[in-house]
């Protein structure tokens, strides 16, 4: 069973940067394509990157464009998730999870996911 640990999460002031991880447990990640999510009080889950399992192909939600980079080592079975510029909006618990693909979506549904780590961007 694959279990997902994030952790680099923290209080930043605006424009700041953060490296977040997400390692794994169990089987590979050579396997999984890792997607990252966020959920701020009040507001529904949002998709922010994914990456394949390959590491050759990324997504990213509009929000991040140009701010977040996400890269993975798969020798230490683990994700990193680099957000730079941040903004106050980008406050919110991070979770990565992963899900069983050649191909990095993030309107589809993910098999497993982290405990989640609070990021929040305030002065």
């Amino acid at each position: 069973q694959l279990q997902l640990v994030e952790s680099g999460g923290g209080l930043v002031q605006p424009g700041g940067s953060l490296r977040l991880s997400c390692a794994a447990s169990g089987p590979s990640l050579d396997y999984y394509t890792i997607g990252w999510f966020r959920q701020a009080p009040g507001k529904e889950r949002e998709g922010v990157s994914c990456l394949s399992r390959s590491g050759l192909s990324t997504n990213y939600a509009d929000s991040v464009k140009g701010r977040f980079t996400v890269s993975r080592d798969n020798a230490k079975n683990t994700v990193y998730p680099q957000m730079n510029s941040l903004k106050p909006e980008d406050t919110a618990v991070y979770y990565c999870a992963a899900r069983r693909d050649y191909y990095c979506q993030l309107g589809v549904p993910y098999n497993y996911w982290g405990q989640g780590t609070q990021v929040t961007v305030s002065s």
